[in-house]
């Protein structure tokens, strides 16, 4: 558990500075351990990539997807790490969602709401897997992924959040099936 803690604040202070700054990409890598680090930088010889991100200034056009979205169904492959990652937007701007059944809410990072014009609303201290974290409450207006599109999405901006997570009160309206390294989203 302290190691995982220790990987997440290495991630977190690696990538905070290098984001606010700038748009930069976002490199997932992983180690010779197995573990997962994100960082600004591409990743070492000594590392595997697992995924990168980048904020573009559109979103992507339709045809470009990752995922393979048919009737209406979002099928999407397991990586390494046991996680389900997920292409989408929020307000136009491209990003990647970690699909995240433990998240009560959508979560953005900071930067990440910045950039796609979602601001603070309310102030609020949340608990997390961590302790206790000020955050703040939001609306996204509009938040895609595959074929789905939620307008009005409410959301959470975390100062120390390093990736965007797709939480349950957007999961839960919808039909999610696991097997053999797949996930099924689809209408209920």
């Amino acid at each position: 558990m302290q190691k995982n803690i220790i990987v997440l604040l290495t991630a977190i202070l690696l990538l905070v500075p290098s984001i606010t700054a700038r748009a930069e990409p976002v490199y997932k890598c992983k180690n010779p351990q197995g573990d997962l680090v994100y960082q600004g930088t591409p990743c070492p010889k000594s590392a595997q990539p697992v995924s990168s991100w980048n904020a573009p200034a559109e979103a992507p056009q339709p045809g470009n997807k990752v995922e393979n979205a048919t009737n209406g169904v979002l099928i999407l492959k397991q990586h390494g790490n046991g996680h389900y990652f997920l292409n989408g937007t929020v307000n136009g701007k491209a990003l990647v969602f970690v699909i995240d059944t433990g998240a009560s809410v959508v979560s953005l990072p900071r930067p990440v709401a910045m950039l796609a014009q979602i601001y603070c609303k309310d102030q609020v201290l949340v608990q997390t897997a961590n302790g206790t974290a000020n955050a703040c409450t939001a609306v996204i207006p509009k938040l895609q992924f595959g074929p789905f599109t939620i307008k009005n999405a409410p959301a959470m901006i975390a100062p120390n959040l390093s990736q965007p997570l797709l939480g349950m009160n957007i999961l839960r309206n919808f039909k999610i099936e696991q097997e053999n390294g797949e996930m099924r989203i689809s209408l209920k």
